[in-house]
C-alpha cells in the first residue's frame, strides 16, 4: 500500500469514527458530560489519541498523527458551523433543553430518559440553593449537561381565605 493509501485510509478512519461518537455520545445522558458539550469532549479525546490510532494502525509516522487529528479538527469545525446553521441538525447532534421539574412535581418520563435518578436530581437542586422539589417552578436539563432552575414566585400570603361573592 502507497503511502498516500495509507493516509488517506488514515483520514477516513478518523472521520468515521468521529461521526460514530458523536452518534454514540447522543445516545447517552448529557448529565454525566458536565459543563462541555458532548462534540467538545469528543475533540478532546480523539486529539490526545490520534498518534495511539496511528500506532494501532501500525503505522507509527508523523504524517499519520498529523492527518488523523486534521481531520478530527476539520470534522468538528465543519459540525459545529451546520450546527450554528441549521436548528434542526443542531437538536439532533446535541440535543436540546429537557424538563425535568414543572411547578414543583418531577417530570419522570424525562427523568428516565436521560438516565437520571431523584437522588441526583435533589443533589443538583441543592447545589442551586434549592431545599424542597416544590420550590422550583421549572427544572432544565441544558444541551451542556447543566441544571437550571427558576423558583416559584414567593408572592406575600395572606392566611385568611378571601369572602366568598
Amino acid at each position: 500500500m502507497s503511502q498516500v493509501t495509507t493516509l488517506l485510509f488514515v483520514a477516513v478512519h478518523s472521520f468515521v469514527i468521529y461521526l460514530a461518537l458523536v452518534v454514540g455520545l447522543r445516545l447517552f445522558s448529557r448529565r454525566q458530560l458536565g459543563q462541555i458539550t458532548a462534540l467538545d469532549l469528543l475533540i478532546v479525546l480523539f486529539l490526545g489519541s490520534a498518534v495511539e490510532t496511528a500506532l494501532i494502525n501500525q503505522n507509527t509516522t508523523l504524517q499519520a498523527g498529523i492527518v488523523s487529528a486534521s481531520v478530527l479538527i476539520l470534522t468538528n469545525k465543519l459540525i459545529s458551523a451546520i450546527a450554528k446553521r441549521y436548528k434542526l441538525f443542531r437538536h439532533i447532534v446535541c440535543g436540546g433543553p429537557m424538563l425535568l421539574v414543572k411547578n414543583g412535581h418531577v417530570v419522570e418520563e424525562t427523568l428516565k430518559r436521560v438516565g437520571m435518578t431523584m437522588s441526583e436530581l435533589e443533589a443538583a437542586l441543592r447545589q442551586r440553593e434549592v431545599a424542597a422539589i416544590e420550590e422550583v417552578r421549572f427544572g432544565v436539563l441544558e444541551e451542556d449537561g447543566t441544571i437550571n432552575v427558576i423558583r416559584q414566585p414567593h408572592g406575600p400570603k395572606d392566611p385568611t381565605p378571601s369572602p366568598a361573592k
